[in-house]
């Protein structure tokens, strides 16, 4: 039973490297991706992070509980295989893309402003 968790361990490592774009061990992996990651699925990696050590250990192994680290390991991975990167690129594109138009017309909007202003226009 252990290794299929160490198996689920190693594909969630997978999944935050691909999808998630944050590498290292599991702890630094989901530190790196916390603010893009829900509150509980945070939490669920993070229990997964803490019982790994634990899980080396041949005695301490049976100390944890195996099928709630189990079903907290396919949480995330369901979690990490709905993003869709090409859709999370388009959106930051077009946020980018938002505020510099935003921009543009509040510069022309202040310069129409400033020639009605002084009597130009």
């Amino acid at each position: 039973m252990a290794q299929d968790i160490f198996a689920e361990i190693e594909e969630v490592q997978a999944l935050l490297k691909s999808h998630a774009e944050a590498s290292g061990s599991l702890t630094e992996a989901l530190k790196k991706a916390r603010r893009r990651l829900p509150r509980r699925i945070y939490r669920q990696g993070m229990r997964l992070a803490t019982a790994l050590p634990l899980l080396e250990h041949p005695k301490l192994r049976f100390t944890l509980d195996q099928a709630g680290l189990v079903s907290a390991a396919k949480e995330v991975k369901a979690h990490l295989k709905e993003i869709d990167l090409a859709d999370r690129r388009k959106g930051r594109i077009l946020s980018v893309l938002g505020s510099m138009a935003f921009s543009i017309l509040a510069v022309a909007t202040l310069l129409i402003v400033v020639l009605r202003w002084r009597g130009f226009i």
